[in-house]
């Protein structure tokens, strides 16, 4: 009997093509994330702390770019780099909208290169990860560069 495959090992970069898209999950950005990811990183701008401060034309209780980012990072290495990600390398990021609480925000992502590295069967792998709230509406976009593992044999 053949062994079964575990689930969320993510892929070998042999396993992935120029071009491959994947959704994630999707995710409510609740209160306690804010109240939680404020303190254990000392963002204490009032924006973010003070539920009486004015945001201007903004509705909302706004979050940090970083939190959603983070969130979504999680989603990506859980279902692409899980035991296959060797690191990351490197992030350009653009934030395009704000994220409330409230919002569900998921990504959409898509490889955009991959290159084989001269040793221990190892790639570069390129991805465009476009984040988008409930409504659609693009808030964040970025490429990461990651080292991913070669053939597990």
């Amino acid at each position: 009997m053949s062994q079964a495959k575990l689930l969320g090992q993510g892929y070998i970069w042999q396993e992935l093509s120029v071009g491959d898209r994947f959704q994630t999950f999707r995710r409510t950005i609740t209160e306690t994330d804010l109240v939680n990811f404020v303190s254990v990183t000392g963002m204490l701008e009032a924006i973010f702390i003070d539920k009486t401060f004015s945001h201007g034309a903004m509705k909302g209780r706004p979050v940090p770019g970083a939190l959603t980012y983070t969130i979504i990072e999680g989603f990506v290495l859980q279902g692409m780099a899980q035991n296959t990600g060797l690191a990351l390398l490197e992030v350009h990021q653009k934030i395009l909208a704000p994220v409330v609480t409230g919002d569900t925000i998921w990504a959409e992502v898509e490889i955009t290169a991959i290159r084989p590295t001269s040793k221990n069967n190892r790639a570069i792998v390129t991805s465009r990860i476009d984040v988008k709230n409930q409504d659609n509406v693009d808030v964040m976009t970025y490429t990461a560069v990651r080292m991913l593992a070669g053939d597990r044999h």
